[in-house]
């Protein structure tokens, strides 16, 4: 019998699933928190408790420019990574909710959690404002 060549072995190639063990078709609930600010929109998607993170993009992680981390664009891209990886102040929150739904998620139930205040602790610089 013929030995096998040391150099021309075959390796299995191993999948490294990031989720939860399910087996086709099974449907898995997950919370979708999305935090839209005026500067960044964070997508970070995690298991019912809250407790283990699945996965979690930002605009910030998707385009170059930082002013673009807020935009819809940035939020649409983060978002759909999202939903491959795991199968209103600011703008990005609905183009983040259109891109789960797109791609496949069925979504539940929709809350936003942003904080906005309400007012807030008055700003130094006196009566006059801040003088140049």
């Amino acid at each position: 019998m013929e030995e096998p060549k040391l150099g021309k072995e075959k390796k299995e190639e191993q999948v490294i699933s990031l989720g939860p063990q399910v087996a086709e078709g099974e449907n898995v609930f997950g919370v979708c928190h999305i935090f839209a600010s005026f500067n960044d929109t964070f997508v970070h998607v995690t298991d019912l408790s809250g407790k283990e993170t699945i996965c979690r993009v930002t605009g910030g992680m998707k385009v170059k420019a930082d002013r673009d981390e807020s935009s819809p664009y940035a939020a649409m891209l983060a978002a759909q990574d999202v939903a491959q990886r795991t199968k209103t102040p600011g703008p990005g929150a609905q183009s983040a909710l259109r891109a789960l739904a797109r791609s496949g998620m069925k979504i539940g139930r929709i809350e936003d959690v942003t904080p906005i205040p309400s007012d807030s602790t008055r700003r130094k610089g006196g009566r006059r404002g801040r003088r140049l």
